[in-house]
């Protein structure tokens, strides 16, 4: 008999089931390069477990997103008020069919990525492409729609593109509430199956504690609920949670936010992005990478990671140096990071510090990273235990409490750093009463 269930073992899920038409898709040249693109980057060399890769991970967004879909569109989790506004939720045809293009759009959610995923993804594509463009311009390539079409029951592309993109990076496109709510599970900032799966399985990879959290209790506990502030009127579809998952949920973003400070924004992690970048602007045509889908395909993290121990095995190569700094470790050292104290004396101290250090010791040995994330407020409806539905932002004192993550960093070439240390302390105070100046 001919088998139609597949398992994947997964670290994080254990077992990964899929139809054999959604294997054909895993096998797909799209899906398969993800094999090959690494989840972190260069993280690895920081983390040495981190080596994990975007194919994986895709995996573990299609597991946990068909999990939140058969909790939210059980016929007892949805709230009365929103029933009758997606009716696809009462047609078993219409469930079947839509279960399987969110399953779809959750494996294909990252065809998109450049080599070493989001690496200065800014600065190595063409203006007006990043890497949810390209996504949708595999989903909508000829090999994929053929699977799409093959598929039983035919799923449509643009279906896929949308519930994998979502609306904020779909501007132009018309979602009814039942898209909306769908994308949302994949891509949505509070419980986007997308974050869920990174945290976890990034956490384990890099084998730090930060990214755990209840992901059972909460997805046990989300629903489909009015957007609606203890009854306003408003009847706008969302994806909330009842009141028992909302610790869950703090928890889901405490992890976020752990996992950004002590992980993604670890200073050599960022340090050899930046290493990586400037290779990679010397190394590709035009110092960008192919935005055509079948040029882009046979480009993967080994192209890449060849390229950089051939030009540091060989000191006439024009990017022996560059390379160096990645293969043997001479990455530029943290000169300065910006600090609380500091920051209440001078709002810019960072630019400052970066403006003088540049104008010490030259523009090409000394580098600034710095991230500021926006103070966006998470607020999601909460389905009380009397029936009430409120703000989770009025619910939670953690929600309200909740730090912005952000950094700034200056780096220096690794033979100034002792020198460089110095000319921050004499410097410092003066630095601190400076106006910055743009560059």
């Amino acid at each position: 008999m001919t088998k139609n269930t597949h398992e994947i073992r997964d670290p994080i899920h254990v077992f990964i089931r899929l139809s054999t038409d959604e294997r054909s898709v895993v096998d797909s040249i799209p899906f398969q390069r993800l094999r090959n693109i690494h989840q972190l980057a260069m993280s690895y060399l920081v983390y040495p477990g981190a080596t994990h890769k975007r194919f994986e991970h895709s995996l573990g967004v299609m597991e946990l997103a068909s999990r939140v879909f058969d909790v939210v569109t059980n016929q007892d989790n949805i709230h009365p008020l929103v029933r009758e506004l997606i009716p696809e939720i009462s047609l078993e045809a219409k469930i079947g069919y839509w279960r399987s293009a969110l399953r779809m759009a959750a494996l294909c959610h990252d065809l998109g990525h450049l080599p070493f995923s989001h690496a200065a993804e800014k600065k190595l594509l063409p203006d007006g492409w990043n890497h949810e463009r390209l996504t949708v311009e595999f989903i909508r390539s000829k090999e994929m729609k053929q699977i799409w079409k093959s598929m039983t029951p035919p799923l449509r592309a643009e279906d896929i593109v949308k519930l994998a993109v979502g609306q904020k990076k779909l501007k132009d496109a018309m979602f009814s509430d039942w898209e909306a709510i769908l994308s949302e599970i994949i891509t949505g900032d509070a419980f986007g199956v997308d974050r869920i799966d990174y945290l976890l399985r990034d956490s384990y990879h890099a084998g730090v504690a930060y990214g755990k959290f209840d992901h059972f209790r909460l997805i046990d506990t989300l629903r489909i609920l009015p957007k609606s502030i203890d009854g306003d009127g408003s009847t706008e579809p969302a994806l909330g949670i009842e009141e028992g998952g909302l610790h869950s949920a703090e928890a889901l973003l405490l992890a976020r936010y752990f996992m950004y400070t002590q992980v993604y924004f670890h200073q050599v992690r960022r340090i050899y992005d930046i290493h990586l970048c400037d290779f990679l602007l010397e190394w590709l045509p035009d110092g960008k990478f192919p935005t055509n889908i079948y040029q882009l395909q046979n480009i993967s993290d080994n192209d890449v990671q060849v390229a950089i121990w051939q030009a540091a095995e060989h000191k006439e190569n024009k990017l022996h140096q560059l390379a160096c700094r990645l293969v043997k470790r001479e990455h530029y050292r943290r000169l300065y990071e910006r600090n609380p104290e500091d920051l209440s004396i001078n709002p810019h101290i960072g630019q400052v510090v970066f403006n003088q250090a540049k104008e010490a010791y030259g523009k090409d040995n000394v580098k600034r990273d710095y991230y500021f994330q926006e103070d966006s407020i998470l607020d999601f409806p909460v389905l009380c235990n009397n029936g009430r539905i409120l703000s989770s932002f009025l619910l939670s004192e953690t929600l309200q409490r909740l730090p912005v993550a952000s950094f700034d960093y200056i780096f220096i070439r690794p033979d100034l750093l002792k020198e460089g240390q110095k000319w921050r302390e004499k410097n410092m105070p003066k630095m601190l009463s400076m106006v910055a100046r743009e560059e």
